[in-house]
């Protein structure tokens, strides 16, 4: 059973599939082809990461440095955007804007990881410039970053909780008093942490009975995605989509 919309980014019938990174099983992660090939397979919902160049670009990219995914090298923070855009993630697509991709799929909605600071700005500027706040919830580890997010975006900004907001989460679950920031709309978190559960029962009931989401990344296999189903979960992330589709349709939940 899902919890009531309380922001018109998680209007879904259903529980809510993500593509990871577009779908990073195929190593393209974060790439305009790898998102398409996610909305040609009928994602709708969309998760990836920013960064800011050293010129104040905002491109989708998970790491800090260009190293590890692409045959360029080098912090993005320190490099300008005519640097990022020679870059090839695994030598053949380009690092693309998220103004790119907003524009480029214009019913996807994005799930957004604010990966450091100076994106958080640049990010609020282009949402108020595209209108496009109802669909980008922005999540982010740091508590005090998507804190700041809602605060100078106000209620028309869906937000997950930061760690220290699923650590409250998950000290209320076991009755313990804990103080959680109001305006989140999800709670996102991974199945376990460190071999410790995380989504369980209890944890799903909290959530649920403040109102929120509760969407468990990065799921894999078919046997776990069932499990979280069935403890209620409203969302899953995944790098393998067309396996996340299957388990959804055989539960008849795929929309």
């Amino acid at each position: 059973m899902t919890t009531p919309i309380r922001h018109p980014y998680l209007d879904h019938p259903g529980p809510i599939a993500f593509a990871h990174r577009g779908g990073a099983a195929d190593g393209l992660e974060n790439t305009v082809t790898q998102f398409r090939r996610a909305v040609e397979a009928g994602y709708r919902y969309l998760e990836t990461d920013v960064h800011a160049t050293a010129d104040g670009r905002l491109v989708a990219f998970h790491d800090s440095t260009l190293d590890r995914m692409t045959d360029g090298a080098g912090r993005i923070g320190d490099l300008s955007w005519q640097d990022v855009s020679h870059a090839r993630v695994a030598g053949k697509e380009p690092v693309p804007l998220f103004e790119e991709l907003l524009e480029t799929f214009p019913e996807a909605r994005w799930n957004v990881d604010v990966k450091a600071e100076p994106a958080l700005r640049p990010l609020l500027e282009l949402l108020e410039r595209t209108g496009a706040w109802d669909r980008v919830c922005v999540g982010s580890f740091s508590e005090p970053r998507v804190a700041r997010a809602q605060r100078l975006a106000g209620p028309r900004l869906a937000t997950s909780y930061g760690t220290r907001g699923i650590l409250g989460l998950r000290l209320l679950s076991y009755g313990i008093p804990a103080s959680l920031r109001r305006s989140a709309v999800a709670a996102q978190v991974p199945e376990s942490q460190s071999g410790i559960p995380v989504v369980d029962h209890r944890f799903v009931r909290a959530a649920h009975a403040r109102g929120l989401q509760v969407h468990v990344w990065t799921v894999n296999e078919p046997q776990r995605m069932h499990r979280l189903l069935d403890l209620g979960v409203d969302g899953i992330m995944t790098d393998h989509i067309d396996t996340l589709r299957k388990v959804l349709e055989d539960r008849g939940t795929w929309a």
